[in-house]
């Protein structure tokens, strides 16, 4: 992957404008679809039953997001889930939390174990855990990981076999072997609440046009990243900062991508 790669998956997605489905957590959702929007996609919040499988047939990406967990939501997200599986839907499964409570952590590998999810993204501490390789979580943060970064995600990768983007001040993106670093973003974006839930987000988007959901993963992340740094030269606090942002991807560029989107690939 490179550079103008990316910019021509974001070309794509602005494009192509795909409705990407959302069961996510009530604390960010509205975030989750502005963001969605200002990346160029279309975003639905629906989580009923008796609906979500309707819905996930008239879009080209499904986002699961644990962050307000219950078990209905998680027999919804297994519906959705399934009839996406169907339709070769990808899937984004954001396990918020993973770690923090045994409902939780089963949550999120009862989700792995029953569908074929096509990109698996969390945090540091989340991905630890999923992998069985030591993770801490505090509430739905990380707050720490055992062993090297790209070693645990690979780890977490081969154990699921499920591409993995995992979070932090360098984003790791991994099948198990290939992996692409995102160096992108701003110290600003762990200061507001749902900056990972908007992630997933944009995955969604991006796997939504594209079949490589590796280089998809990478593309989202190196977008939002490049559009918090973006945000973080006009704002200095949180708050100001979460607009700013919303503001620098809806006006990103993909020349501005092509020129300073900061990916390694190992």
């Amino acid at each position: 992957m490179n550079n103008q790669n990316i910019a021509d998956l974001l070309i794509s997605v602005r494009q192509k404008r795909p409705l990407v489905h959302h069961i996510t957590n009530y604390v960010t959702v509205n975030d989750c679809a502005n963001i969605t929007l200002c990346a160029g996609a279309s975003p639905v919040m629906a989580q009923a039953p008796e609906e979500v499988e309707e819905i996930v047939a008239l879009s080209g990406a499904l986002v699961l997001n644990i962050g307000t967990l219950s078990p209905d939501l998680v027999e919804s997200m297994l519906l959705a889930g399934k009839a996406a599986n169907s339709r070769d839907i990808p899937i984004i499964l954001d396990p918020v939390g993973a770690g923090a409570t045994a409902l939780r952590t089963k949550s999120a590998r009862y989700l792995l174990d029953k569908l074929s999810i096509s990109v698996l993204k969390g945090n540091a501490g989340e991905i630890g855990v999923i992998a069985g390789t030591g993770g801490q979580v505090r509430g739905v943060d990380s707050a720490g990981l055992t062993g090297d970064p790209v070693l645990v995600a690979q780890a977490c990768a081969d154990m699921t076999g499920v591409i993995v983007a995992m979070s932090g001040p360098t984003d790791i993106v991994t099948d198990g072997t290939k992996v692409t670093l995102v160096k992108n973003g701003h110290e600003l974006m762990g200061k507001v609440s749902g900056t990972g839930c908007m992630a997933a987000s944009l995955i969604g988007a991006f796997t939504a046009v594209s079949h490589d959901y590796m280089d998809a993963a990478a593309a989202a992340l190196a977008t939002f990243g490049r559009a918090g740094e973006q945000a973080g030269s006009k704002a200095t606090a949180p708050y100001s900062f979460r607009t700013a942002l919303f503001d620098s991807l809806y006006a990103i560029t993909p020349e501005d991508i092509a020129r300073n989107a900061l990916i390694e690939t190992l």
